[in-house]
């Protein structure tokens, strides 16, 4: 016997709302029933179902981030009274002493942790706005937007500084070649300005400020390089981490014994895009590169997607940077597009660190340069090709994509996938361009043999580069002994990629001084494989704006490079020969 059929009755008075409502009786369906659900009213009681059900798990997500923050801050605050308690009574060890390995290290951590929250939750969004009411900016944008003034501000900087250098440079006066390399560098991104009429100074006046000022704090004075030496520290020491998970996979003969290149160096990517994609995922990274970009944006008077960029690129590549502005890349003008790929030439991604210091860079002065970079970038971006247009996406206009990923797990594989990407890409352009240098030099090997240059006069691609950069490597500070080598590096860097001329440097023996502004010099990613990269990512992002790409990418090129150039200008100023 068949099962009596089901007849299903909905009140259509409480719509959009959970109630009894809905009744399910086991008897048969009266024709005459007045209250019978139609198929479209049972589709919007099973919407509302999921609805509620939607808000309930939202409510309790929420909730359980909640329980969960309190409960991280109950335990960091807790281990950190306990260490308190311990170095007080126990340690026989200063403060000073443990600032970079200890308790005091801690306390510094704890310190800024709290800072940044305390800056997010209380004083961006209510206390800044209060200050910035109560001073009169448009009387403040008017005493500075006389010229007069503006003149007599920047001069008492610049002598400021150029007193400065000469009682810095009293005993060894050698020192100051660095600032004829710095104003020929100046000089050239104005003669081949592709605006020259509409150059806008402040840019550039503060970001040569600027560069000069970090590089300041973190080279010439004690505690900014002490700690940046820290960072750098541990940085490696971080990076080393990645060695554990390579042996495991590729067995300690490879990554510890031989210390193949693509077994050891190349392996960090996948433990740096691993982490950072969890920091991207929990906001972290969008945090403190907004945090940057804004300080750029308002220094500087940059738009905010170029500072954003330029901010961005101290820690991720070219291609990664400008993911986070992708809705408003479509609306940037000739000239932001320009700054965002001079960032991108003139500095190296985070991910990459590891392979550099593997070949004997010193982890701080990778991190200072890509800091120092940053402002140099948009300065010399905006001198070579100034804004012409008006920009649309400004500061009130944008907003940072969030995190697509499900979850941190989710997050953390995507970015330990993508890495591969990025190895295997490193791998396969070293092949080639290493194999093309030797073709090359094959050839030139050759050609010189005919003429009597065989043996130890050889011709090779690498000497030829030597002696073009050879006057560039001098007048940014380097000993003239010694130029012929450091122009080699710049030239393998230019031609090949800065992977092969960091490798290069480590078989190199040089002074201390002249390999730390070796560091700087190469350290960017200003080579011929880095403009395809560019333009293939950009194309993608932005394709309505592919011929603004492709005709001033080479423009871009030479500007990082030049950037790369004045950094290490602006280190050899700074960095007295008898501390190193």
């Amino acid at each position: 016997m068949n099962p009596p059929p089901r007849t299903i009755r909905y009140n259509w008075q409480t719509r959009g709302h959970l109630s009894n409502s809905v009744e399910i009786f086991d008897k048969e369906i009266e024709p005459e029933e007045k209250h019978r659900v139609s198929s479209d009213g049972l589709s919007r009681l099973l919407q509302n179902l999921q609805n509620g059900t939607g808000e309930v798990v939202r409510k309790n997500e929420r909730t359980l981030k909640i329980c969960l923050y309190v409960i991280l801050n109950v335990v960091f605050v807790g281990y950190f009274a306990w260490a308190t308690h311990y170095f007080v009574n126990f340690s026989s060890d200063s403060l000073a002493s443990t600032t970079c390995t200890g308790y005091g290290l801690l306390m510094i951590i704890f310190i800024l942790v709290y800072f940044m929250v305390a800056y997010y939750l209380i004083i961006k969004p209510f206390l800044l706005p209060i200050v910035i009411d109560g001073v009169d900016g448009k009387q403040f944008s008017k005493i500075f937007s006389n010229r007069a003034v503006k003149a007599t501000f920047y001069t008492v900087i610049f002598v400021a500084i150029g007193v400065y250098l000469g009682f810095d440079t009293r005993d060894n006066r050698r020192r100051l070649v660095p600032l004829l390399g710095l104003l020929v560098f100046l000089v050239f991104g104005f003669l081949f300005c592709k605006h020259p009429r509409h150059i806008k100074w402040r840019p550039v006046f503060w970001g040569l400020i600027l560069q000069f000022g970090f590089g300041l704090l973190t080279i010439r004075w004690d505690v900014g390089r002490n700690i940046f030496d820290c960072l750098g520290n541990k940085t490696s020491k971080f990076l080393s981490y990645a060695s554990n998970g390579s042996a495991f996979v590729y067995g300690e003969f490879l990554v510890y014994r031989e210390a193949v290149f693509a077994f050891q160096a190349l392996s960090t990517i996948y433990f740096l895009g691993f982490i950072i994609n969890i920091l991207y995922h929990y906001g972290i990274m969008q945090k403190a590169i907004v945090t940057l970009g804004e300080f750029l944006q308002a220094v500087m008077g940059t738009a905010i997607c170029e500072s954003v960029n330029s901010a961005a690129n101290i820690f991720l590549g070219m291609s990664e940077a400008p993911l986070l502005l992708k809705p408003y890349l479509e609306d940037l003008t000739v000239s932001e597009i320009h700054a965002i790929m001079t960032s991108g030439f003139a500095t190296v991604s985070g991910t990459v660190l590891a392979a550099y210091i593997s070949f004997g860079a010193e982890a701080s002065h990778l991190i200072t340069a890509s800091v120092m970079s940053a402002p140099a970038a948009l300065c010399y971006s905006k001198l070579t090709y100034p804004e012409t247009e008006e920009v649309i996406a400004t500061k009130e206009s944008i907003q940072l994509l969030k995190s697509e990923y499900s979850s941190a797990l989710d997050a953390a594989s995507k970015g330990a996938a993508m890495a591969l990407e990025l190895v295997l890409g490193i791998t396969a352009n070293l092949i080639a361009f290493i194999s093309l240098i030797f073709f090359l030099n094959g050839i030139l090997s050759w050609l010189g043999f005919l003429v009597g240059y065989d043996g130890d006069s050889v011709w090779t691609i690498e000497q030829a580069v030597g002696y073009v950069f050879m006057p560039i490597s001098f007048i940014m500070g380097v000993p003239w002994d010694e130029s012929e080598m450091v122009g080699k590096l710049i030239g393998i860097k230019t031609v090949v990629n800065e992977f092969a001329a960091f490798k290069e440097m480590g078989k190199m023996v040089l002074t201390k001084r002249t390999k730390m502004i070796a560091t700087y010099a190469i350290c960017g990613f200003s080579n011929p494989g880095s403009i395809g990269i560019m333009i293939s990512a950009l194309s993608v992002l932005m394709p309505k704006k592919r011929s603004a790409i492709t005709s001033t990418v080479f423009r871009a090129f030479i500007a990082g490079e030049i950037v790369c150039f004045m950094t290490a200008c602006i280190a050899a100023l700074l960095i007295p020969e008898d501390s190193l």
